[in-house]
């Protein structure tokens, strides 16, 4: 595990590098958002592995023997859940002060259910940048999340 674990941290670090690079303050909940996605990607990248290989994973990479399908099944579920309840407190408690965005989380979860349906039944999550970038599904629950924000914090008079 501490392979995608590395990753996730990965991600992590590169927004603690942006919010040093330009002097901005993010909340607590978006660094557990980033950490929770990115270990639910790349859970759902070594199950994509272990699927298409079978009986081959640990010799394509060693790392695989490591896993199961069923564990990795488990550990989806759990960082799934913490990604979308860390998503929602983010709503309700960020720096934004606007709790009118709990108003995206249904996209949020849209997105995420639709990501888990592409590596469950379509047996895809092999890559995960280019399923974020050609399924129709997924672009348009960001699009419209997008456009939510921008129209609940630059557009609505503030309450």
């Amino acid at each position: 595990m501490i392979d995608v674990f590395c990753i996730a941290a990965g991600f992590v670090l590169r927004i603690i590098a942006g919010t040093v690079a330009i002097p901005v303050v993010i909340s607590p909940w978006l660094y557990l958002v980033t950490c929770f996605l990115s270990l639910f990607m790349g859970f759902g990248k070594r199950r994509h592995e272990l699927v298409l290989l079978q009986g081959q994973a640990g010799s394509h990479r060693k790392i695989l023997k490591e896993y199961s399908i069923p564990m990795l099944d488990q550990m989806i579920t759990i960082v799934v859940s913490g990604t979308l309840m860390s998503y929602s407190l983010y709503t309700v408690q960020g720096q934004t002060g606007n709790h009118r965005l709990m108003i995206t989380v249904p996209f949020v979860l849209y997105g995420v259910f639709r990501y888990l349906y592409l590596v469950y039944m379509r047996m895809d999550g092999g890559s995960p940048d280019e399923i974020l970038l050609r399924d129709r599904h997924i672009l348009a629950a960001v699009l419209l999340c997008v456009i939510t924000v921008i129209t609940v914090l630059y557009l609505l008079p503030q309450s």
